[in-house]
């Protein structure tokens, strides 16, 4: 092999395993990662510091390492079940990238007993000849316990679910209700007849909403419009810059929903009572109040501590009922709040057309919940409806958010705004592709707006493939990002935004809470001394800087150079943005942990499906009834080789002909559900000659450049986790290690369709 400059270098990053053995290395200089074989696997565990050669490159260009040096070792615990096998204590890790059992001398047992999911801590690494040892730290219970799939997620990512005993004794001397000296300086809200509108499972209310006609401007030049009050619980009243409570929130950075469950940032005294804008009590709150015209532009807004008190808790469900029919039972019982409703239904409306005119992007895909018994047990998924009242209260908040991103940047104060960026030129070649294959008729400029992509949506939404075109349309997006620059939100079509509305449950939120704080008193806010970030916040980092440094213009041009206080933002937003994603996948693998026990109870079963995501080592498949996706291998599609087409994203048998692309509808059953590797997998139901009747008519030569997909292949093209929702950011996107590569490593099913968790908790 002709040796490069490549070969030979010494690189350090972190372990990435496998669970068929082999791993690769996120290298610390963000370049393309090192596969390391399983042979060199055997010495090094999954989230080592390591040091590694570059020995090789693959057939593919893709370099190859060996371990020279392993730099630190990971302190992370190992989950697992404890296992008893020929007079060996071993625990299985319940993350298969770990891929080595651990053994557990008798001794360091302690009072677990064998099938019981344990916490081990390692007390003695692996080497090429031996297996890690290690000691049960904690017994978690046996593996059908009811919130076991919890327990194992919140240790598994490294979820925060205690508080610290400072923390606690903090919220404990906190008062139970408003006092006097509270509301000095704030304005006396309480008889605006304010309500708060949210699920029917919500605990705690951070927004509330108000609205009224109003003249905007003078004499007769004024024109009609509304009065639209947007009030947020002042949680930075309580939660004092750098306090026990404030580092434990910082940690945290954002609330965790599951199922039956959440992982606050704030302890309940806060999150549940005292912040919380409950019905009938006063509250604090910080106010958003704005002049909205006909036409949804915010003419003048201004933001004030306030004391407010709720006048209703309303759900989704019952002010849809009455916007639908002002004359029934539910209007009955509130017929004193039926005109403020009407009149936030009015503003909404307006602002609806604020958004079509600034063409923001808002796809209408289907929402599921997870409904679960008393035991924690899915008895149902089913498809959640959003209704005016979920938009309106929306709408409302969008613009809250939006004033206070104004209102930050105008002054000129330091703060973290809601970055979503367009797409890379990579995705926007991979999506021109796809929509010229499938014969949309319309494309994205080299510079595309959101209203292109929102074009692209209306043209197509009654196509029988349009949620898979809409599929593609929020994968070629980037994430969204908390951070200090301000570059805009592409997918909402604001130049400034931020998150002001939601700070119980989202630490940015608090901080924006303290920034216009300072603002209003003419001071300066200055971050408090927080945490060393840790892992999820330096691999965001170096993305996020790899990415800023393809955007460098001129060849000899050097990026500006930060001041402490920006860098200190920069950290915070970094911080609160890996976190998010934290979140997000500790709620998918409990999800996937629901769907698998869901599914064991229909082995056998056939269901008819739609292919949700086509890969080079076979097809996924969202059954219509379940909400549930699993993997057809592509040794499941039968004896021929299938040729991957990523420009029509499908597969294609060489000798029929036969085509599986997104949206082809097909029958499987169910063949195989491992709860260990949240994976289910299907096999391919043939009804007939049904499918082969159709390849035969669709055959058309092969594409020259399409490559074949080997039974082993590896999942180069390996698409994101889907989460359907109707959304305008994407979702966090599963990496391409966390694809299958061959039939023994079929990936878990992702579960598609998640529990909400309050849009306004993702805007």
């Amino acid at each position: 092999m002709k040796q490069t400059s490549a070969l030979l270098e010494e690189v350090e990053g972190i372990v990435q395993g496998h669970r068929d053995g082999h791993g690769f290395v996120t290298r610390d200089d963000g370049e393309s990662d090192i596969y390391l074989a399983p042979n060199e696997m055997r010495a090094v565990l999954h989230k080592d510091r390591v040091k590694v050669r570059i020995v090789r490159s693959d057939r593919k260009g893709r370099p190859e390492g060996r371990v020279v040096e392993i730099v630190e070792r990971s302190s992370q615990v190992i989950i697992g079940r404890l296992l008893h096998e020929s007079g060996i204590w071993i625990v299985a890790p319940e993350d298969k990238r770990y891929g080595q059992d651990i053994m557990i001398p008798k001794a360091a047992t302690g009072a677990a007993r064998a099938g019981q999911v344990v916490v081990v801590e390692l007390t003695e690494p692996p080497s090429l000849f031996g297996q890690p040892i290690g000691r049960v730290k904690e017994v978690l219970g046996e593996i059908d316990d009811p919130g076991m799939e919890i327990e194992i997620a919140v240790r598994k990512y490294s979820v925060p679910h205690e508080f610290t005993e400072a923390c606690i004794a903090q919220a404990r001397a906190l008062p139970d209700k408003v006092r006097p000296q509270d509301k000095r300086q704030r304005v006396d809200l309480t008889d605006v007849p304010l309500v708060t509108i949210d699920g029917e499972d919500a605990r705690d209310f951070d927004d509330a909403v108000y609205c009224e006609p109003a003249k905007i401007g003078k004499g007769r030049a004024a024109t009609s419009g509304w009065r639209l009050l947007v009030a947020i619980a002042d949680v930075s009243h309580y939660v004092e810059n750098g306090s026990a409570i404030d580092i434990d929130a910082y940690d945290r950075a954002t609330s965790v929903y599951f199922p039956r469950r959440v992982i606050p940032m704030l302890p309940e005294k806060l999150s549940n009572g005292l912040c919380s804008l409950n019905p009938d009590v006063e509250r604090l709150c910080m106010v958003c109040d704005m002049l909205v015209t006909e036409d949804g532009e915010v003419s003048a807004y201004q933001f004030y501590p306030a004391v407010m008190f709720s006048h209703a808790r309303f759900t989704y469900t019952e002010v849809a009922a009455i916007l639908s029919n002002t004359r029934g039972p539910e209007a009955l019982k509130r017929k004193d709040r039926i005109g403020d409703l009407i009149n936030l239904h009015d503003v909404y409306h307006a602002l609806l057309k604020s958004r079509a005119r600034r063409g923001a992007v808002d796809f209408e895909t289907v929402e599921t919940q997870i409904v679960c018994d008393e035991a924690g047990h899915i008895e149902k998924i089913v498809p959640r409806t959003r209704n005016d009242a979920h938009k309106l209260i929306e709408e409302a908040m969008l613009a809250a958010n939006v004033c206070s991103a104004d209102f930050i940047a105008q002054s000129k104060h330091a703060g973290l705004y809601r970055v979503h960026e367009g797409p890379t030129p990579e995705k926007k070649e991979v999506l021109r592709n796809y929509l010229k294959i499938t014969g949309v008729g319309l494309t994205i400029s080299d510079d595309p707006s959101p209203g292109e992509f929102q074009a692209i949506a209306n043209a197509t939404k009654d196509r029988p493939d349009a949620a898979q075109i809409h599929s593609m349309l929020l994968r070629s997006m980037q994430q969204a990002i908390y951070t200090p620059e301000n570059s805009g939100h592409f997918g909402l079509a604001f130049e400034a935004y931020t998150h002001f509305t939601s700070p119980i449950r989202r630490y940015p939120d608090l901080l924006v809470h303290r920034v216009i704080k300072a603002i209003l008193a003419k001071t300066k806010y200055a971050l408090p001394v927080l945490p060393t970030p840790g892992e999820a916040h330096a691999k965001l980092s170096k993305r996020l800087e790899k990415n800023l440094a393809s955007k460098v213009a001129e060849p000899g041009q050097k990026p500006r150079k930060l001041s402490a206080d920006m860098v200190a933002w920069q950290s915070a937003g970094l911080h609160c943005s890996a976190n998010e994603r934290r979140a997000d996948e500790a709620s998918r693998d409990v999800e996937a942990w629901l769907k698998c026990k869901y599914m064991r109870e229909h082995l056998g079963e056939e269901f008819g499906g739609v292919v949700s995501s086509v890969t080079t080592f076979g097809l996924f498949v969202t059954l219509d009834a379940m909400y549930v996706e699993g993997l057809v291998h592509i040794t499941e599609l039968g004896g021929e080789y299938y040729r991957f087409d990523e420009a029509r994203q499908e597969l294609r048998g060489e000798r029929t002909g036969m085509r599986f692309a997104l949206g082809t509808r097909v029958r499987v059953q169910v063949s195989r559900v491992d709860l260990d590797g949240r994976r289910i997998d299907f096999r391919l139901v043939q009804e007939g000659q049904e499918l082969l009747s159709r390849a035969a008519k669709d055959k058309e030569p092969l594409r020259d450049g399409a490559d074949r997909a080997p039974f082993d292949a590896e999942p180069d093209g390996a698409p994101a986790g889907r989460r359907s929702r109707k959304r305008s950011e994407p979702l966090a996107r599963a990496t391409q290690a966390a694809r299958p590569a061959a039939k023994s490593d079929r990936r878990p099913a992702t579960p598609a369709k998640a529990k909400e968790k309050s849009r306004k908790n993702r805007r």
